[in-house]
């Protein structure tokens, strides 16, 4: 019996649903998990931005999530308290191409802060942001609204997806990348995600977050 189009299209709305179900259960269980496994780290760390520098522990930023939809995004302080308003200052050495800014030796981070970055640590705040619903683990790095507002049309097509605590790019050398590679691994992630590939993009974070490759 020769399958039509309506069964093959509604098997593969089935097959996306049940990977969503199981994908949503993986990040509850995982984020919570690791919430209360790093919980004495998590506070070491507030401990230490608290002495050395003034300003929040955690910083809270909007991001762009599924569906241009914003949210706070969860981190670790890593900047002094006025970061952003000396942006303006040191746009001339933005060492990143597209709109993304980034420099290897930002005077902004802090001496603390320059560890959270190298190993990521400033991201595990983001494991809430999972927890909510409003991340997943794996998925594209979740943007800031103005560098959405500077994408290409073809590139809007990675926040059909919910932005990720890890990703491709995020093992794949980070800063090392080119603005258009960054993007081309985060839509082929959303054109191929299944559970397989969320799976060896976890286990290929932990070496990827030791090694700080492309990591600042």
């Amino acid at each position: 019996m020769e399958t039509t189009s309506m069964e093959t299209a509604y098997r593969s709305k089935a097959g996306e649903r049940m990977y969503e179900l199981t994908k949503r259960a993986m990040d509850v269980f995982i984020s919570a998990l690791l919430l209360f496994g790093l919980m004495p780290l998590m506070l070491l760390v507030a401990a230490l931005i608290k002495l050395d520098s003034p300003g929040p522990v955690i910083l809270r930023q909007k991001r762009v999530g599924r569906g241009l939809k914003l949210f706070d995004c969860f981190k670790f302080r890593t900047m002094v308290e006025n970061a952003q308003a000396l942006q303006a200052e040191l746009a001339s050495l933005n060492e990143m191409d597209g709109p993304v800014f980034k420099i290897r030796k930002d005077p902004r981070i802090t001496r603390v802060g320059k560890y959270l970055r190298k190993y990521s640590i400033d991201e595990l705040p983001q494991l809430v942001n999972v927890l909510r619903g409003e991340m997943s683990l794996v998925g594209p790095r979740p943007p800031l609204p103005h560098e959405v507002e500077m994408y290409e049309p073809r590139y809007l097509r990675r926040l059909d997806v919910k932005p990720g605590l890890t990703c491709l790019w995020q093992v794949s050398g980070r800063n090392e990348l080119s603005f258009e590679q960054w993007m081309e691994l985060d839509l082929y992630y959303v054109e191929n995600r299944s559970f397989l590939l969320d799976m060896e993009i976890l286990f290929r974070t932990i070496p990827a977050v030791v090694s700080a490759r492309g990591a600042y």
